[in-house]
């Protein structure tokens, strides 16, 4: 290679690099508010929700395989909840930085608690 095809190498490098960067910092802030795997598990969930329906549509019953695996997104969903609504989890973070908001119209503080041993639900109960 010569001297021009080295440095446009070592342009496209940087650019390629700047793409990264900016892309990894628009990730990392999307994740502040939604983690990747509440989303893609939520859109599975959907997915699934969505055959059943289809079956009905149809006046069929969604087959025991299909609702198994519904029964499963159930408890995932909730074990996910608990996960990231206790002990620093991001949707804890998120709602401590919107209980700060006087002009809230939900309660958000009501979710807030100490370790996940200690923590209340949704309506407040222990």
């Amino acid at each position: 290679m010569d001297e021009t095809e080295l440095k446009t190498v070592r342009q496209e490098l940087v650019k390629i690099r700047q793409m990264l960067t900016d892309v990894t910092q628009y990730v990392r802030h999307a994740e502040c508010e939604v983690p990747e795997e509440m989303r893609r598990f939520t859109m599975y969930m959907v997915d699934i929700h969505t055959i059943v329906h289809l079956y009905e549509e149809r006046g069929l019953s969604a087959p025991d395989y299909v609702l198994r695996e519904m029964e499963r997104c159930d408890d995932r969903l909730r074990q996910l909840l608990l996960k990231h609504h206790t002990d620093g989890g991001t949707f804890e973070k998120v709602r401590r930085e919107m209980a700060k908001d006087k002009e809230n119209r939900w309660d958000h503080t009501r979710a807030l608690c100490g370790p996940a041993k200690e923590c209340c639900d949704e309506t407040g109960n222990g």
